[in-house]
């Protein structure tokens, strides 16, 4: 069975799993807890225990809880499962990096650690951007790994402009270093990013330490249309000028 854990944070669902899980207890406890976050708009962090009394899934209850990892995905802004079994901390670890966000394995007397874990996350991705509609220019300056959730976020604002005008006229990245991908579910959503937008994109920007001039070609390779050229990091308003289509200073 699944029941609710209460008295969570805001923004937190949990459940605990006990004794036999099955299809109708994902229906009863779980769906309608997403359905809700769903219609508000809101992404979710999931707490799922699995607690001592938790015996296994019904053939059933196992196609369910795959069903819900598979359509859930996209809502979910961080997992943390809790759990004393080997099979289920192994296996947690193992998905965890196709997961497009971020997943941590504890134990149940680690359960205030995962709360605190999941209420601890930054809110709405690690990523901050702007476009400047004066020149058609998305400006994105990367805060930690890239998640899946930063993605989410660039690909509404690029493509809400994108509808209207046809197409970017640049994108800035400003970073001092690479930050990396926060797990592999996040590498391949950028991935598809790319894949979307590298046609509708003409001049891309790379405002960054030197150490990252040696990236400009690579990107070039996948923005086959776009016009790519490097900046110092505080010349930012200078890789702006460019990428809107106006000399550089």
């Amino acid at each position: 069975m699944l029941e609710t854990i209460d008295n969570l944070p805001e923004g937190i669902i949990g459940v605990k799993a006990e004794h036999v899980v099955t299809r109708k207890d994902y229906e009863r406890v779980l769906e309608p807890l997403l359905e809700r976050a769903r219609a508000d708009g809101q992404r979710v962090r999931f707490l799922y225990q699995f607690g001592p009394e938790f015996e296994r899934f019904s053939g059933s209850g196992a196609w369910e809880d795959f069903r819900f990892g598979i359509h859930s995905l996209r809502q979910l802004e961080g997992c943390a499962i809790v759990s004393d079994l080997g099979w289920i901390r192994e296996s947690t670890r193992f998905i965890r990096f196709f997961m497009p966000c971020a997943v941590q394995v504890y134990r149940n007397e680690e359960l205030e650690h995962a709360v605190e874990w999941l209420r601890s996350l930054p809110a709405g991705g690690s990523t901050s951007h702007r476009l400047l509609e004066d020149v058609g220019v998305l400006v994105v300056e990367p805060g930690g790994p890239l998640r899946a959730q930063d993605f989410d976020a660039l690909s509404a604002s690029a493509d809400r402009w994108i509808e209207a005008h046809g197409e970017l006229a640049g994108l800035v990245i400003h970073t001092r270093a690479f930050p990396g991908w926060e797990s592999l579910g996040s590498f391949f959503r950028h991935i598809r990013f790319v894949r979307d937008h590298h046609q509708h994109l003409r001049r891309i920007a790379l405002a960054a330490d030197t150490k990252l001039a040696s990236v400009a070609p690579k990107i070039a390779e996948h923005f086959v249309k776009a016009e790519v050229r490097t900046f110092a990091f505080d010349e930012l308003d200078g890789a702006i000028a460019w990428a809107g289509g106006r000399p550089a200073s």
